[in-house]
């Protein structure tokens, strides 16, 4: 499987090359990693959606990826997707600093590495814990969310 899957049309409710990271907005460490992009990616390349708002679902569905049982995040721009760690990887890209330097950790075969994603993803509730409902993105981090208004 490529490390980009590509969709024939441009993803819907993006921009030309804005980039969206979709989470499971009920997942502690999920919103962890979400709060982490929006503390490190101060050039604010990086626009967020949960994957239980009308948004994410319309991406998601965009994608053809599963709306109803999502274990992995993904990252859209334009007429690609990434998913697992390749979708980690595309945030750390794109994010100032050393960061990008994760990117090594590429050199571990994929299978392998999709392989612990999934092992995580499959048990980030009882890892981690879930909240009952999707948090709201705090005033000042509304218009990193899509749909949002500041």
């Amino acid at each position: 499987m490529p490390a980009s899957l590509m969709r024939p049309s441009h993803a819907p409710l993006l921009a030309p090359g804005e980039t969206v990271l979709l989470f499971d907005g009920v997942c502690k460490l999920c919103n962890g990693w979400a709060t982490f992009v929006i503390r490190h990616d101060r050039h604010q390349r990086i626009r967020l959606a949960t994957v239980q708002s009308a948004e994410g679902q319309a991406l998601l569905a965009w994608a053809g990826l599963p709306v109803m049982a999502f274990d992995t995040m993904a990252v859209i721009r334009d007429n690609h997707y990434w998913v697992r760690s390749e979708a980690f990887f595309e945030v750390v890209r794109q994010l100032p600093g050393a960061w990008p330097l994760l990117r090594m950790l590429r050199l571990c075969p994929r299978r392998l590495r999709d392989g612990l994603y999934d092992r995580v993803a499959l048990n980030r509730y009882r890892l981690f814990g879930r909240y009952e409902q999707c948090l709201m993105p705090s005033p000042d981090h509304q218009r990193r969310f899509l749909g949002q208004q500041p």
